[in-house]
């Protein structure tokens, strides 16, 4: 628990990590917190908060994710006209940037705005508007949401460097944490969802590797460090379901996972009829869109590093 200097407090979370189809998802959510607040923003919501903000598996899911768009818009102050204006605003990375390696065969398969639409009704936003005001009463005022979108391409990319799905997901955390340091005005207390089996960060970190810090826990649940400069970073095991940032954080980005991959399977989609049911992730109907899709990526040359990730060939980290 964090002192009353410690106001600054981030919660980070991936969606999409052991998905076969579709990017990794990294979400930050930075809020000023007041002494008083400290005591609201590590337990679990209670009463009519926890039917909006709970573990994200509990609350969305692929075939409905329409909560995580609403959270997405408030905690932005709901002001975009399209589903691409607010990803673009969350992203911590520029659309160019992003589409800086895509061969231009392929672009629209990530980047096409086919059918894409608000669906939160006014009465979800305004509901969730409400929560939100009465955090700020608490002492959790959010100030910034950033999302770091890794595609498949730069996972296999990765891959082939050595880096497993879990280092890359480790090094999103990282930079969104640096990020938000600049934005701040003091160090962070970040709380981060654990990542795979790892409880030594210091073998796998990269932005931050050579920097001074101290080790202040490593354990298969907890893992904690202090970086001069940056603050308290800890890996907590089942943190989207203990702490509210972090919980936030899951929302959006199954939010935004959702959204990316749908623009992936409506590139498929001839016949303008909505794809239902297409996780991404390793289950039957994935199983059976991959295989449908074959002729049609064969005749527009898909890339197949564009399209599917390739098995991780290092081993997933485990606990030390």
């Amino acid at each position: 628990m964090p002192g009353a200097e410690a106001s600054y407090r981030v919660g980070v979370d991936e969606n999409g990590l052991g998905a076969r189809i579709g990017p990794l998802i990294v979400t930050a959510v930075l809020a000023h917190v007041s002494p008083e607040g400290q005591r609201w923003v590590e337990r679990r919501p209670r009463g009519n908060l926890s039917k909006d903000l709970d573990d994200s598996k509990r609350l969305v899911s692929h075939a409905d994710f329409t909560l995580g768009e609403a959270w997405a818009r408030v905690l932005t102050g709901d002001r975009w006209q399209s589903p691409q204006e607010l990803f673009e605003h969350l992203s911590a990375e520029g659309a160019g940037s992003l589409r800086r390696d895509c061969p231009r065969h392929v672009e629209q398969q990530c980047w096409g705005l086919r059918r894409e639409s608000f669906s939160a009704s006014p009465e979800l936003l305004s509901r969730l508007s409400g929560h939100l005001t009465k955090l700020s009463l608490r002492g959790i005022d959010v100030r910034r949401v950033l999302v770091t979108s890794v595609c498949t391409s730069r996972l296999n990319r990765a891959r082939l460097q050595g880096k497993n799905r879990f280092v890359s997901d480790l090094h999103a955390m990282e930079g969104l944490l640096l990020s938000l340091r600049e934005q701040s005005a003091g160090d962070l207390y970040a709380t981060c969802g654990k990542v795979g089996g790892m409880s030594d960060y210091d073998r796998f970190f990269g932005q931050l590797a050579g920097r001074l810090h101290t080790t202040l826990e490593v354990s298969r649940r907890r893992s904690a460090y202090y970086f001069p400069g940056l603050g308290h970073l800890h890996f907590v095991q089942d943190a989207d379901a203990r702490d509210m940032l972090v919980m936030l954080a899951s929302l959006v980005g199954k939010y935004v996972r959702e959204l990316l991959m749908a623009r992936i399977a409506h590139f498929y989609d001839e016949e303008e009829t909505a794809t239902l049911g297409v996780s991404g992730y390793h289950d039957e109907r994935t199983d059976e869109w991959v295989q449908a899709t074959a002729q049609r990526r064969r005749q527009l040359r898909i890339i197949d590093d564009c399209f599917e990730r390739a098995r991780d060939i290092v081993r997933e980290p485990h606990a030390s």
